[in-house]
């Protein structure tokens, strides 16, 4: 999109402080960075949302609102953390993704519908994007830490679902769920890696240009 191989590799070469591109790189490297930048992206949204005026409206309770989107934060702060330290194990600094900034201008903290339905997004997005880059990953290692957090983000989606719809079965609607050979059998939806980082762009929330083009597809 109208920057050269050569302006990416010397932008690559500012490592951690580029923000303005970033190359996932190749093999699992790519897919880690890639779901690095999601857990990213989710932990500095719910970090916006803990600091708005819809969250710290709500009352304390056990198992209320309020509770479930603080747990929720924490989660994704820990994912975030936790994919950077293993990255950091395995790459250089440069080969890591960036610590990203966001904007979310376009979402209003003090709306609990508004809030709920970008939170609802993220978390289908991120569940399908674990499922869908799950098949890509050489190392069992890696698949099986991808396995225990995307069980986690289901269980968020899951948990948001139900407070936009508090008793239905909107908490595993069947716009997230596919039947897989007729079976009666629904699971969670798998989209691969290049379509989600291209829903991602199109919130306008990241404003980093990635560069996939190294990203396993098969």
């Amino acid at each position: 999109d109208g920057i050269t191989d050569e302006e990416i590799n010397a932008l690559d070469a500012k490592g951690v402080d580029n923000k303005r591109v970033f190359n996932l790189g190749s093999g699992d490297l790519a897919i880690l960075n890639y779901a690095y930048i999601l857990e990213q992206l989710e932990a500095a949204f719910y970090t916006a949302v803990v600091d708005g005026s819809y969250y710290n409206s709500l009352p304390e309770s056990d198992r209320g609102e309020k509770q479930i989107l603080r747990d929720i934060w924490y989660h994704e702060v820990i994912h975030r953390d936790f994919l950077k330290t293993a990255l950091s194990s395995i790459a250089p600094p440069g080969k890591v993704a960036p610590e990203l900034d966001f904007n979310f201008s376009g979402v209003d903290f003090g709306d609990r519908d508004n809030v709920l339905l970008v939170s609802q997004i993220l978390e289908d997005t991120g569940v399908s994007a674990y499922n869908g880059a799950g098949k890509l990953l050489e190392s069992t290692t890696y698949l099986l830490l991808a396995g225990k957090i995307v069980s986690v983000e289901a269980r968020h989606a899951s948990a948001i679902r139900d407070l936009i719809n508090p008793g239905s079965t909107y908490f595993a609607g069947d716009d997230v769920l596919v039947d897989l050979g007729g079976s009666g059998i629904a699971y969670d939806r798998a989209v691969a890696p290049r379509d989600v980082l291209a829903a991602v762009a199109g919130t306008g929330f990241l404003e980093t240009k990635i560069i996939a083009n190294n990203l396993p597809t098969a």
